[in-house]
């Protein structure tokens, strides 16, 4: 059983559907039919059979799926633990972020490995969290970096990278127009956030709630950092975001950050990867550049099969 074609198995079982399947897995729909097709004629039975609510998973299908996750994390394994037995840092890492730090950090923790490790080619892709933690578990993605939830389960490891500040941010004429401690005021107008069931959007109403304020009208949902800066900028209403954020903004005098009662609260920005028994090589480095702890890295030597599943 080729690894991909139980990648491709993964994805119609998860999606019911082989057009769905075929885009999350980037393949033409004949291809994902004749890998399903190939691997039932290895198996000898049909994995599949259709219903009203689409393709489901017979009783084989449903043996073969809990067996797929820990052969391709196997694959994974004797992967890494091949690599490292032979002392390389060469090869791609696949990295996840939220574009907030895809923007703000990545680009300096990426140049800083990529000084260290020359032969290395990182990989970026951009996605919200439920995004990155759906392909981090599907194994498109090596390693991940957003912001704790506090809603891990154990099949991820997590490590601290930093801690971000919150900052309320006004354009000019808006924040001209609040006295200082008006809260009152500033509570009225318009705030632009991210939508429900997003960190940001759960760290603003904390805010509200910590300062015993009635939580403000919401005048937009966003699910761009970036857009929301430029929104506030343009007067739309103000917004509360992770200072890293507009950071930029903030030197040039496009926004101006307002002044809170009392101390807002901080998102906790995480690496998180697969538990696995041997790790990609290249997972300490990485996390040394994000903590910027970045020196050069000697071998990280052979890893027996029960060795490591953090990075402590």
């Amino acid at each position: 059983m080729h690894p991909r074609l139980l990648k491709t198995f993964l994805a119609v079982a998860r999606t019911g559907n082989v057009t769905r399947a075929a885009d999350e897995v980037h393949l033409a729909q004949s291809s994902v039919s004749g890998q399903i097709q190939s691997l039932e004629t290895e198996l000898g039975t049909h994995l599949f059979t259709r219903s009203n609510l689409g393709l489901e998973l017979t009783p084989a299908g449903e043996i073969l799926k809990s067996y797929v996750d820990e052969i391709l994390a196997l694959v994974d394994e004797a992967r890494a633990a091949v690599q490292a037995s032979a002392k390389q840092m060469a090869g791609s890492i696949t990295i996840g972020a939220l574009e907030t730090i895809a923007a703000a950090k990545l680009p300096q923790w990426l140049s800083d490995l990529r000084y260290s490790h020359s032969g290395l080619v990182p990989r970026l892709k951009v996605a919200g969290t439920g995004e990155l933690l759906r392909k981090l578990k599907d194994g498109e993605l090596d390693v991940i970096f957003c912001f704790d939830r506090g809603d891990f389960d154990e099949s991820l490891i997590k490590r601290k990278v930093s801690t971000e500040p919150l900052a309320i941010i006004a354009s000019p004429a808006d924040a001209s127009s609040i006295a200082a401690g008006d809260m009152k005021r500033l509570c009225g107008m318009g705030f632009v956030t991210t939508e429900t069931g997003c960190i940001y959007r759960h760290l603003f109403e904390e805010a509200f709630s910590n300062a015993g304020l009635p939580s403000p009208k919401i005048v937009a949902e966003v699910g761009s950092m970036r857009a929301i800066g430029r929104m506030v900028a343009a007067g739309a209403g103000l917004g509360l975001v992770p200072r890293l954020a507009v950071a930029e903004a903030l030197v040039r005098g496009e926004i101006v950050e307002i002044p809170w009662p009392v101390p807002l609260g901080a998102a906790q920005l995480v690496m998180v990867w697969r538990r696995r028994r041997a790790q990609p090589p290249v997972l300490k480095p990485l996390l040394a550049a994000a903590r910027g702890e970045l020196v050069p890295v000697k071998s990280t030597g052979v890893h027996r099969r029960h060795a490591i599943s953090s990075l402590s």
